[in-house]
């Protein structure tokens, strides 16, 4: 394992730990977006389904069990102890500035989810059930900040943890790219497609948030996207 990636996986393990503290700490939930807590939690179900048949260390298993438990109770959280401060309202992918304007609030999970799960059965490694849940879980994960994302912009600001937890997410996938160029040029037949599209799309998604982080700690002012 390189740098790179052990430097990602920290990352992303540190976003988890962050929201967690954020949400124990202020016995709160606002700001967060359940809707992506949910296709996270999905990803790392389908993607991790081989903790029933393969082993590849000690480090890798416990840090697929800590993926899935974090997120599983993230969402119970919402779901129970936090539900009275969940932001309904702003969870939603429609309102104005969304190019999902036209969509019902009640059916953005299966607009989300429907078109992955159909682009895993079209482009994957392998046409069995694993490598079809694998490949599915690589494409939500690259859209699965999107609720998230709208959920900031509907409300203009984000509590510093929040902000944090989504600065992590997303600098633990641009680590990522960086280790598959590492890879690439030190690995023979290291040539994974699929998931090197899914990560810069992923990343992308993050651009617009990344810049007006930068600027709000440049100018030690409040982070706030445009309105």
């Amino acid at each position: 394992m390189n740098i790179f990636r052990l430097s990602g996986d920290m990352l992303h393990l540190i976003s988890f730990l962050v929201l967690m503290y954020r949400m124990r700490g202020q016995r709160s939930c606002r700001g967060v977006s359940l809707k992506s807590q949910i296709l996270f939690l999905i990803v790392f179900c389908c993607r991790y389904l081989d903790l029933f048949f393969s082993f590849v260390s000690l480090y890798n298993t416990m840090m697929k069990i800590f993926f899935i438990s974090a997120t599983a109770t993230i969402v119970y959280w919402m779901l129970t102890k936090y539900r009275s401060s969940y932001d309904m309202d702003n969870d939603k992918l429609h309102g104005d500035g969304s190019f999902m304007g036209h969509l019902p609030p009640h059916g953005v999970l299966g607009y989300i989810i429907v078109p992955c799960f159909l682009l895993a059965l079209i482009w994957n490694e392998g046409f069995e059930a694993f490598e079809i849940l694998w490949a599915f879980s690589i494409y939500l994960e690259a859209v699965a900040i999107l609720p998230q994302l709208f959920m900031l912009q509907k409300t203009k600001e984000g509590e510093a943890f929040t902000l944090l937890y989504i600065f992590c997410v997303g600098a633990y996938r641009g680590l990522y790219i960086i280790n598959w160029i590492y890879r690439y040029f030190t690995e023979k037949h290291y040539w994974q497609p699929l998931v090197w599209v899914s990560g810069v799309v992923q990343t992308l998604l993050y651009a617009d948030f990344f810049y007006y982080y930068w600027i709000a700690l440049r100018d030690g002012a409040k982070f706030q996207l445009p309105g």
